[in-house]
């Protein structure tokens, strides 16, 4: 994303209930979270605490009648990344490297999906950033249903990095292309 978007948005989280609103409707309008049939329903201003909901209709629905296992682990993929992008600042680069799946039982409704982001976490980042130029961290995730059962738990990996270790090393790998 680009520094202007970045602060357009920081402008837009300065009115609370007007950030929240609109994040939420547009995280709900961007195309790749629409298509794997989840919705936003609760968002933090500070983009700190996310609540996803994904439900069982004909568009996630598999040849069992229960939730699709790719609609689970997409519904889950945007938004660790997306919290600490906003969080941490311009200075660093992130993005969503992996992830995993465990199945636990059918979702046979609708899931939830909560998504955190703590001050300690935060802070660890940028103590773990000053001694190293990039980490990676995991992030779990569970997809519960209305009876609190938990029906999957999904891992996410998030590459950090500052942004002028990642310009660096994209330029050696650039340069590496160019050699061969």
């Amino acid at each position: 994303m680009s520094p202007l978007f970045r602060k357009m948005v920081f402008a837009i989280l300065a009115r609370p209930k007007l950030a929240t609103a609109l994040l939420k409707v547009g995280f709900n309008l961007y195309p790749a979270i629409r298509r794997t049939g989840c919705r936003v329903s609760q968002i933090s201003a500070d983009l700190r605490q996310i609540t996803v909901k994904l439900p069982l209709n004909w568009k996630t629905r598999n040849l069992n009648g229960s939730l699709f296992g790719g609609s689970m682990f997409a519904a889950t993929d945007p938004f660790y990344m997306c919290m600490l992008y906003f969080n941490l600042g311009d200075d660093y680069v992130v993005w969503d490297k992996g992830g995993t799946i465990h199945f636990k039982r059918p979702a046979l409704g609708t899931l939830t999906a909560q998504f955190n982001l703590d001050d300690a976490e935060l802070t660890e980042i940028h103590e773990l950033l000053a001694i190293t130029p990039e980490i990676t961290r995991t992030y779990p995730v569970q997809l519960i249903n209305a009876k609190g059962d938990v029906c999957a738990e999904v891992e996410r990996l998030v590459y950090i990095a500052h942004q002028s270790v990642y310009a660096e090393k994209q330029a050696k790998r650039k340069a590496q292309l160019n050699t061969h």
